[in-house]
């Protein structure tokens, strides 16, 4: 319950600051957040990552989140807002022992628990953290090329000589933007998902996970989105704009036009076949064969009208009477954001 309200919350002040041309979101979670943070990650069995807690910065879609209290107790907080006649709100909910979180933060103060020495002690996983994808980010960076229609290809032997953690932590990255996930996969498969591909050394194989297919031959991987879980196909028309997939940020033109029932969805075998039956020369094209079948396409009731990602246009025949004017690839999660931010970092206080 509170994390669907958290979300909710999130999401009405995202769209908010969106519309309003905000840029940054503070947010008012202190050290008593951050250290309750970090015993519900630890009896939750959280790995270093998760035992850094709350990051002092987020990238989100709509907005970059900032939480620039996470060293000031709640305590000096209510002082200097009481003291500037700022009144504030008492959520019930946080007096509920049903919600994991209050039993935590009753575990603190009936155990004089120090929040300071837990906040602390997440600081230093934090750093832990920050090093790690600093490491992770430089190894991309050398070894990771991100094609505009979605897919990626890694330079094994960079990944095969870096520590298994950093690798690991970069394969999760990879992964969770191009299946266009929110969160990495679990470490378990992950795991398993190293050594079966990374371990053979660029030995031909392939995979699944995270909503990827994972390909590896000659020295490198082809990372490329699964063609299951694709959205059904959606009507469109002039002007929309939507996320297609948790991937592409797409925008149609405004222009008006007869329509046949004009859709976007994935390609799919069947389009494939149409397409090449049209462009033959497509077929071992610019683009990997695993890659096709999830491309975004407009269809009608005709067939294919357009893949952009191909260059692709119908030949011959009605249009779908709508056309693309924008597709980005825009995944929740890139391969590089802005990392995993200290409460006390000098770029942090100078906001």
């Amino acid at each position: 319950m509170q994390q669907a309200a958290r979300a909710a919350r999130y999401a009405l002040l995202g769209q908010w600051c969106r519309a309003a041309g905000v840029l940054h979101l503070l947010l008012g979670h202190t050290r008593d957040d951050q250290a309750e943070t970090l015993l519900l990650r630890l009896g939750a069995g959280s790995g270093p990552d998760g035992l850094a807690a709350m990051a002092a910065v987020r990238e989100t879609p709509d907005v970059r989140l900032l939480r620039p209290l996470l060293a000031v107790s709640g305590g000096s907080l209510r002082a200097a807002l009481t003291e500037q006649g700022q009144a504030g709100i008492d959520d019930p909910s946080n007096r509920d022992d049903r919600f994991a979180r209050v039993r935590a933060r009753r575990a603190i103060a009936e155990g004089r628990l120090s929040t300071e020495a837990l906040a602390r002690a997440a600081s230093r996983f934090g750093r832990a953290r920050a090093a790690l994808e600093a490491s992770a980010s430089a190894l991309l960076a050398e070894a990771a090329r991100v094609h505009p229609a979605g897919f990626a290809r890694l330079s094994l032997p960079p990944f095969v000589s870096a520590p298994d953690e950093v690798s690991l932590r970069a394969l999760a990255r990879v992964i969770a933007a191009i299946g266009g996930r929110a969160h990495p996969p679990r470490l378990d498969r992950l795991e398993r998902l190293h050594r079966q591909l990374l371990g053979g050394a660029g030995e031909a194989g392939s995979a699944t996970l995270g909503g990827c297919r994972v390909v590896a031959n000659r020295g490198g991987l082809l990372i490329c989105r699964e063609n299951r879980g694709i959205p059904a196909p959606v009507t469109v028309r002039p002007g929309l704009s939507l996320i297609w997939d948790r991937r592409f940020a797409i925008r149609f033109a405004a222009a008006a036009g007869e329509a046949d029932n004009p859709r976007l969805a994935g390609l799919g075998a069947a389009g494939w076949s149409e397409i090449i039956r049209h462009r033959p020369a497509l077929k071992g094209g610019p683009l990997p064969d695993p890659v096709h079948l999830s491309l975004p396409a407009l269809i009608d009731g005709a067939g294919v009208v357009t893949v952009p990602h191909l260059g692709y246009r119908r030949p011959e025949g009605a249009g779908a009477g709508v056309a693309f004017a924008e597709i980005r690839f825009s995944p929740p999660n890139p391969l590089a954001g802005n990392g995993f931010f200290l409460p006390n970092h000098p770029d942090i206080l100078s906001l």
